[in-house]
């Protein structure tokens, strides 16, 4: 790790215009490269097929050797233990998680080191019906790239790609930033076996500024700096009150059928108005830039008639409250219905946990909810738990000053502050692992990306103005003395 002087450098003119130019010449080839990664379904969801996820895993592989700042030997695709598994998983049978890359260019004469995250597995498609286009066949559209992993998070990664393109086409062998290229290949089934990676990789991963391209932008002209994430707690919850189904004629209205119980234990996690009643659940307290109800109604694209849920100014709602969704119930479908009493309902919930909260510390405050509102004696199960912590940005340090700088000169704007109401655990865990370095969360998603939904899409102006800022923040820590 270096100590880097705290001053900005003076970036030649001429080189950011060499860099804006090579980052504009090289747009085809780089909206090409994110076309062939969308085509692979690297869905990382244990249903599905893991051969896509490593196919995914060697064509990023194949990207980072051609950018020519890495040795080819230097990038490597690096399976870990699942956290809980023994580190040696494929010797003692234990769970090895999704497929990585990672690739490193050391630092040389007292420059510092940057690591670039993102990751290149993706969300399922969900319903095809809902699709316009087929997920996985990238289809440009106006201004827009469509496909699933368009934007989240494969355009992050040609991010980086084009990024340290650009500046080996400037600097050469002359260049020496020190660089980490790892792209992560199960975020999006709970980075699993992240924990373990960074123990085993700490060595190789130690960087002075780690750039998480991961995140959301104020609009498609407008960049932003993300300073807070929300954490986020899941689990399936299971309601059971018979020991087989019956027949709703005989035995309704005195037999209870578990979905009574389940609708009414759900009921009681919001307050009438939809802010979240769970005790023990916490609030973050900061300013928030001003946003109506009707530009929620707008950007959420709520129904006409339908009001948004809870109280205070609505980025507070969205960034710095907590809140609870169920994501999914495990229950007969309408065409499927019988004239029963369920025996057994269960539930996917999914919490988001305010900065600042302890992630366990907010899932025993929900588990004690539930437990003590249960209705009609049910019986209460909560399986498969998930947690991790939200993160608060330190923007005091020199890289966010930095990337300001940069994405003014890239975005022709100045960068917004923002909270987000998403999640990225992880990002707490590098923290934690890596106390000195300084975190910054970018990327390359706007208010229209539908990320996780039907017909993602990337702008690709957006795509490119977020390279060009990258391109110039690493060619600012390579000239900095």
């Amino acid at each position: 790790m270096t100590d880097t002087a705290q001053h900005s450098p003076a970036t030649d003119p001429a080189l950011l215009d060499a860099l804006r130019e090579h980052v504009q010449g090289a747009l085809p080839t780089t909206i090409a490269d994110l076309s062939a990664l969308v085509r692979l379904p690297s869905v990382s969801w244990s249903a599905f097929d893991p051969a896509n996820v490593r196919a995914s895993a060697e064509a990023v592989a194949d990207l980072a050797r051609s950018t020519g700042v890495f040795a080819d030997d230097a990038v490597r695709i690096v399976r870990s233990a699942v956290s809980g598994d023994t580190a040696d998983a494929e010797s003692t049978g234990g769970e090895l998680g999704q497929p990585a890359v990672l690739a490193v260019r050391p630092a040389r004469n007292g420059k510092p080191t940057v690591m670039l995250y993102a990751h290149h597995d993706v969300q399922p498609q969900g319903d095809d019906a809902l699709w316009e286009t087929p997920p996985f066949e990238p289809t440009l559209r106006g201004d827009r790239l469509y496909g699933r992993g368009a934007s989240d998070d494969k355009a992050g990664v040609m991010t980086h790609i084009a990024s340290l393109r650009a500046v080996h086409a400037q600097f050469g062998d002359d260049l020496d930033l020190g660089v980490v290229l790892f792209v992560e290949g199960e975020e999006e089934f709970g980075s699993r076996s992240f924990r373990t990676f960074l123990r085993e990789q700490k060595e190789h991963l130690a960087a002075d500024v780690i750039v998480v391209a991961d995140s959301d932008n104020w609009s498609t002209e407008v960049p932003s700096i993300t300073v807070s994430l929300r954490g986020n707690v899941t689990f399936k919850l299971t309601l059971t009150t018979l020991e087989h189904a019956s027949h709703s004629g005989m035995f309704g209205g005195a037999a209870p059928d578990a979905m009574i119980p389940m609708v009414r234990l759900l009921a009681s996690l919001h307050d009438d108005d939809g802010s979240v009643a769970v005790e023990g659940l916490t609030s973050y307290d900061a300013p928030v830039p001003a946003r109506s109800e009707d530009e929620l109604a707008s950007d959420a694209a709520l129904l006409p008639g339908v009001r948004p849920v809870g109280r205070g100014d609505v980025l507070s709602r969205m960034w710095f409250q907590p809140s609870i969704t169920v994501t999914g119930m495990d229950v007969p479908s309408v065409a499927n219905a019988s004239n029963t009493l369920l025996p057994t309902v269960s539930a996917r919930v999914s919490v988001r946990v305010a900065p600042g909260q302890d992630a366990s510390e907010a899932a025993a405050a929900v588990e004690r909810h539930l437990r003590e509102h249960v209705p009609f004696g049910a019986q209460i199960e909560l399986t498969e738990p998930d947690a991790g912590d939200g993160f608060l940005v330190d923007t005091a340090g020199w890289a966010v000053q930095e990337a300001r700088t940069a994405m003014r000169e890239g975005w022709g704007n100045d960068a917004v502050e923002q909270g987000i109401g998403g999640s990225i655990p992880f990002v707490s865990d590098l923290a934690a692992e890596f106390p000195e370095a300084q975190i910054l969360v970018t990327g390359v998603e706007d208010p229209d990306t539908r990320a996780h939904s039907p017909n993602e899409s990337q702008h690709l102006g957006v795509l490119h103005r977020a390279i060009a800022s990258e391109t110039i923040l690493l060619a600012r820590l390579a000239t900095r003395g």
